[in-house]
């Protein structure tokens, strides 16, 4: 579903990825693991076209991204749920969904199905439909931000640290649900710096140290390389 071969991207004079390659296909999760400053978010939004990369080559769903606009990807499935939740504070949790249907142009019930599939998903979301986003605790706000990714229909979900800041429980449904997504048929990109938290839901990873790619393959081949992730993830 969508694939990166030799991704270098920079930030000012300083290079941030340096060599990449990448394939997440349709049902699996990869976890982007590494340290602080690593390069995973910069990775996630190369993919999505918010930093360009200044070479290799980046497909998907079968057609180069060069030249294509961070918004144009994501109205054809490629969705970047960043790091920080970024929900509209003002507005309500059923308007923040809305929101992520805005630009699709659907029909008024086939944005109402989507709403009641993201309720069902997420029930404290349906008792909190009419408060404001800024009422939300740090787990509901994640929850929202997760479900107004989905409800643009991803064919690729990326998600850039969703884990952060929320309480152990909330991170185990958040994590499953994102599991229970790729065995359902989606392509899954999961950042994260916790390593264990993302191994365990993870088909396949990818440890990044200062840009670059130090070990990738199996998630459960990282646990027999525990010291060597330990490592590098210090």
């Amino acid at each position: 579903m969508i694939s990166a071969r030799g991704i270098q991207a920079r930030i000012g004079s300083s290079e941030v990825l340096k060599g990449i390659d990448l394939e997440v296909g349709p049902g699996q999760l990869l976890a982007v693991i590494g340290a602080n400053g690593a390069g995973k978010t910069s990775l996630l939004r190369v993919l999505s076209n918010l930093l360009p990369a200044h070479a290799g080559e980046i497909v998907f769903a079968g057609s180069p991204t060069a030249g294509r606009s961070a918004h144009d990807l994501a109205r054809s499935g490629l969705v970047h749920v960043p790091q920080g939740r970024q929900i509209v504070p003002s507005l309500s949790v059923r308007d923040n969904l809305l929101l992520g249907t805005h630009a699709l142009g659907d029909a008024s019930a086939d944005r109402a199905a989507r709403l009641e599939r993201e309720f069902d998903r997420f029930p404290v979301l349906r008792e909190r439909a009419s408060v404001a986003g800024s009422s939300l605790s740090g787990g509901e706000q994640q929850m929202l931000a997760v479900a107004r990714g989905l409800m643009m229909n991803p064919k690729v979900l990326m998600l850039d640290e969703p884990s952060l800041g929320l309480a152990p429980q909330i991170v185990r449904i958040i994590l499953t649900t994102l599991r229970r997504l790729a065995d359902d048929g989606l392509a899954v990109i999961l950042v994260e710096q916790v390593a264990a938290l993302a191994l365990k839901v993870a088909d396949h990873a990818i440890l990044l140290r200062n840009g670059e790619s130090v070990l990738q393959g199996p998630a459960a081949a990282f646990s027999d390389n525990q010291a060597l992730v330990d490592n590098y993830l210090s």
